[in-house]
């Protein structure tokens, strides 16, 4: 009787055990779907521009990045303070790049030559000038980026010319006229510095303020989309478009 009265015991326990266990089961799997809820949501939240990575990953995660976004500020201060004193240099004081490029390496020759005469007559051997060499890697990777982005410029023009997207003309239109109308206002320098340091400030300013700007610029792209939509069946929709050549049945 002991032994039949224990495994009923054990056969009760046995059954709690299980019930329990099915109990946990369905809250982890509860618990990880509302996680999956959440992150799908997450996911779902609008970003300027598309994107889905952090903005550091965006600029290439690497140093440049780092500089860009203030992650070492003393770094950072320092190149831009130092493309300020260029351009303050060559725009205010208005100095010429090729003048002073000529006139620095006239200073540095004359320089050299002297040193180099006063120390074979005093030590009777010539200096020991060491022979700089430029690597040809970063030359190529530059290269080649560059070489990559101007062929996506040209298929984008051909694109565009083509006249099968009316609205990407129009966008390099306005693009091409609001860069004019700016280096009207500015030469090349100037506006190079304006660049320069835009991607010092607006980037690090965006990833501190990301959460309050992409709202706001959600709601400026819907405003956008709503105006452009009466634009294109007011205007665009009444001009007339030729047949496309060489289009097949």
């Amino acid at each position: 009787m002991a032994d039949h009265s224990d495994n009923v015991e054990s056969k009760s326990e046995s059954l709690i055990d299980k019930i329990v266990e099915k109990i946990h089961d369905h809250d982890s799997s509860s618990s990880g779907s509302d996680s999956e809820t959440e992150g799908s949501l997450k996911e779902k939240v609008f970003r300027l521009f598309g994107r889905e990575r952090p903005v550091h990953h965006v600029f290439g995660g690497g140093k440049p990045a780092d500089l860009l976004l203030w992650r070492n500020k003393k770094i950072s201060a320092g190149v831009l303070t130092g493309a300020t004193v260029i351009w303050v240099f060559f725009e205010l004081l208005e100095c010429h790049l090729l003048t002073f490029v000529s006139r620095s390496l006239i200073l540095s020759l004359g320089l050299l030559f002297l040193w180099s005469n006063a120390h074979t007559f005093i030590y009777k051997s010539p200096p020991r000038i060491p022979e700089v060499q430029l690597p040809a890697d970063p030359f190529l990777e530059f290269a080649s980026t560059l070489r990559a982005e101007i062929n996506c410029g040209f298929a984008l023009l051909r694109d565009i010319a083509t006249g099968r997207d009316l609205k990407k003309f129009i966008t390099a239109i306005a693009g091409l006229w609001v860069l004019s109308i700016v280096g009207s206002w500015c030469n090349f320098l100037t506006l190079f510095y304006i660049n320069f340091v835009l991607l010092h400030t607006v980037p690090v300013l965006y990833e501190k303020y990301e959460d309050k700007i992409d709202p706001l610029a959600e709601k400026a792209l819907i405003e956008f989309k709503k105006h452009y939509a009466v634009f294109e069946e007011k205007v665009l929709s009444k001009i007339p478009k030729g047949p496309l050549k060489g289009k097949k049945a």
